[in-house]
């Protein structure tokens, strides 16, 4: 069965940087698109970047733009964010998702990904 399992979150101060990693499992990962969301407490779970199966387009929310970057290796099932600059807002769990369907909804929006991993968190402190 398909697994996506994240890893690289933790605790990192201001103006620091992370590298989050998704691991897929159990699917041609080459054929899919894949984006990363995150959901702080209280809050709902938000768009922050995508990519498309080959990765030749990347959508970027405007509060990470600038500080993000997601790429993909299709050889090794991996897609990855590059997140610098790093500010307490940022924190939240981080949640990869894939598009196993196809959707035509928007890369932006959760409904799209119909497959999640569990998350990592990433914890950003002032």
């Amino acid at each position: 069965q398909v697994q996506l399992v994240e890893s690289g979150g933790g605790l990192v101060q201001a103006g620091g940087s992370l590298r989050l990693s998704c691991a897929a499992s159990g699917l041609t990962f080459s054929n899919y698109h894949m984006g990363w969301f995150r959901q702080a407490p209280g809050k709902e779970r938000e768009f922050v970047a995508a990519i498309t199966w080959s990765g030749g387009r990347t959508y970027y929310a405007d509060s990470v733009k600038g500080r993000c970057t997601i790429s993909r290796d299709n050889a090794k099932n991996t897609v990855n964010l590059q997140m610098n600059s790093l500010k307490p807002e940022d924190t939240a769990v981080y949640y990869c998702a894939v598009d196993l369907l196809y959707s035509s909804g928007s890369y932006y929006l959760a409904g799209k990904y119909d497959y999640w991993g569990q998350g990592t968190q990433v914890t950003v402190s002032s």
